[in-house]
């Protein structure tokens, strides 16, 4: 196994829970690179996707953190107050 997938696998898998939203915040940094270079270049269509990119992945990552480490956070405080 190359050190590259270990060390992603530990990302993800890791206890600190920056592993899942990472995923979406790598797109909507794509996103807003797309939607800068379609405005600089006066190009409508390259902005509109650039942006559109941005808003799902802003979304998905607030979903993704939502699922990703809030629902394990209360998970595990459900089971110490048991």
């Amino acid at each position: 196994m190359s050190m590259r997938r270990i060390f992603l696998q530990a990302i993800v898998a890791g206890e600190s829970g920056h592993g899942v939203p990472l995923i979406g915040t790598l797109a909507g940094g794509a996103g807003a690179i797309l939607l800068a270079i379609g405005a600089a270049n006066d190009s409508g269509a390259l902005a509109i996707v650039g942006g559109i990119v941005l808003a799902v992945a802003l979304t998905a990552t607030a979903f993704l953190n939502h699922v990703g480490v809030e629902y394990d956070f209360y998970r595990r405080l459900e089971d110490l107050e048991k």
